[in-house]
């Protein structure tokens, strides 16, 4: 409090024209980033015009680092945090920012344990966050992190593409453990709705595929093609693979550049869904295993200006909640033969 008044005072002494060039700076570093992806160029720019300082008032930069590995992966999140981070980067635990009361992986949190996460993060409300992965994966977790924060109201939040270009880059990075941030008090929000399906929704577009008069809601799933087919298992022991009747195997590393695992150029994208026949005048379902990558597809879609933002819906338990929830009688589980 005593810094904040220190600064409000020096900006009162200010000469006008200063203090006027002085509030254009400050919107202009409050703008820095117009689109939802940013280049390490742009995000390198805009931490240096609004660093995360726990003194400043101002709306600030946030790296949030989203690293997460498949169950069947060696390797943990928090450990490659530890390794090599932007500097000042949170870290968000996939693991735990989740409802901790629902049988399935990674399902969203209620509002208030959003809340406390963002809270004991040390992030404000008009804090910018910069949302991003592992310098080994590339995209993989990041774009799942950056959908919870706007699910949640989160005003001012980005994807950068990607950390792996960011080290090769030779922009800056640091190690070592988490260390302490100040706590804020961080409101509790409202979920979206709107972009968010459920296991029922899912199951109704499922069992209305190819019916007379059925709304045509598309379903695209993420999830690698042998998976996706039934020809190979799934990461999680004792799991059928498959698919949902009608959906459309898009796996999220298709809207990869092989390379350097960032998004693939607009056109480049708006392709492969054109290729895969995705109607962009209907309604689109984003699915995986346990809705992670599926917002892979889901902010390709945006990139790719692919749909409507208003019928992009995600569906938060994926395959994990869809074989263990559907009735055999169903036959809601396909494989290729």
């Amino acid at each position: 409090m005593a810094t904040f008044t220190i600064l409000r005072s020096t900006r009162a002494f200010l000469p006008r024209q200063s203090f006027q060039k002085y509030q254009i700076s400050s919107i202009q570093a409050r703008r820095h980033l117009s689109s939802y992806l940013v280049t390490p160029q742009e995000l390198a720019k805009a931490l240096k015009k609004s660093p995360p300082s726990p003194i400043s008032p101002e709306p600030r930069v946030i790296p949030l680092c989203a690293a997460w590995f498949l169950p069947n992966d060696e390797r943990k999140g928090i450990e490659v945090y530890r390794e090599k981070r932007i500097p000042k980067a949170r870290f968000f635990d996939l693991d735990k920012v989740i409802d901790k009361h629902s049988p399935f992986p990674h399902m969203l949190p209620s509002p208030k344990t959003f809340a406390e996460a963002m809270s004991s993060l040390g992030i404000r409300k008009d804090d910018t966050v910069v949302v991003y992965d592992t310098k080994e994966l590339g995209i993989f977790s990041a774009p799942r992190v950056g959908w919870t924060l706007r699910v949640f109201g989160h005003p001012k939040v980005h994807v950068l593409n990607n950390f792996k270009l960011w080290v090769e880059e030779g922009y800056p990075t640091e190690s070592g453990e988490l260390y302490n941030v100040e706590c804020n008090p961080y409101p509790i929000p409202k979920l979206d709705e709107s972009k968010v399906a459920t296991f029922e929704q899912v199951r109704e577009v499922a069992l209305d595929h190819n019916k007379e008069g059925a709304e045509g809601i598309q379903i695209l799933d993420a999830r690698p093609n042998g998976r996706f087919t039934g020809k190979d298992p799934e990461p999680r022991e004792g799991l059928s693979s498959g698919h949902m009747p009608g959906s459309i195997n898009i796996p999220f590393s298709a809207v990869l550049d092989p390379k350097t695992k960032a998004f693939l150029p607009k056109d480049q994208l708006k392709k492969i869904f054109e290729e895969k026949k995705v109607d962009p005048s209907k309604p689109i379902i984003s699915t995986c295993g346990t809705g992670v990558t599926a917002v892979v597809i889901d902010t390709a879609l945006e990139e790719a200006g692919y749909g409507s933002p208003g019928t992009r819906r995600v569906y938060d338990g994926s395959w994990t909640e869809w074989a263990q929830q559907v009735k055999p009688s169903d036959s809601l589980i396909r494989k290729d033969e």
